[in-house]
């Protein structure tokens, strides 16, 4: 039996992959967690064998919820979920630690499979992360220049991309607009852009907006 834990802050999601979940043979979901620093003290017990783990979160980004559980946890499987492409979080996430990353559109089959693999102690790379890994090959692992920034700077120029303020960014961050202030100066510098409308015109380029 496969001991399965879902954090998403979305209560019709969790119950929507519970469903699925236990309806499949040797996969079960024994606990869900809606918030970060919930699932990170839920992934300390030991008891799972699988972590389901949101991007956006409403605590802490995902990223830096799986970075902290790989610290205390590394033999723990985390395959990341998503409303965002493949494009955005996806080989930021594997580098982090992801064992996979799944678009929350992916088939239910594309799931199970998933799971089931991670659980072997495998790493899952879809159709999508693979051709995107492919192009690295092919340009040579030229690493862009998104690639450069940390997770909250990339999460801002991400924010900033789809049109959201200064105060919006700082809500959906829980950070002062002051601190957002400063990542977005340092996500500038490290692009070598000189303005917002820069950033957003490069966002949109590299396919970071859905």
């Amino acid at each position: 039996m496969i001991k399965v834990l879902i954090a998403d802050d979305h209560a019709l999601i969790r119950k929507g992959l519970k469903q699925l979940l236990d309806d499949t043979e040797e996969l079960r979901v024994t606990g869900e967690a809606e918030t970060g620093i919930e699932a990170f003290r839920m992934a300390q017990t030991g008891e799972f064998d699988v972590v389901l783990l949101d991007i956006s979160m409403p605590d802490k980004h995902g990223i830096d919820v799986l970075k902290q559980i790989k610290d205390s946890q590394p033999q723990l499987p985390i395959l990341m979920l998503s409303m965002h492409p493949e494009e955005q979080y996806a080989l930021r996430s594997m580098k982090a630690g992801a064992a996979g990353y799944l678009n929350k559109q992916s088939a239910p089959a594309q799931l199970v499979t998933a799971i089931r693999q991670v659980a072997k102690g495998k790493k899952y790379i879809s159709s999508e992360l693979a051709e995107q890994l492919a192009e690295g090959l092919s340009q040579g692992y030229q690493e862009l220049l998104h690639q450069t920034l940390s997770n909250r700077e990339y999460q801002t120029l991400c924010l900033m991309a789809q049109g959201k303020k200064l105060s919006e960014m700082a809500d959906i961050m829980s950070l002062s607009p002051k601190t957002i202030s400063v990542y977005r100066s340092r996500l500038l510098e490290k692009m070598k852009l000189k303005t917002n409308a820069e950033a957003i015109h490069y966002a949109i380029n590299n396919h970071l907006i859905e």
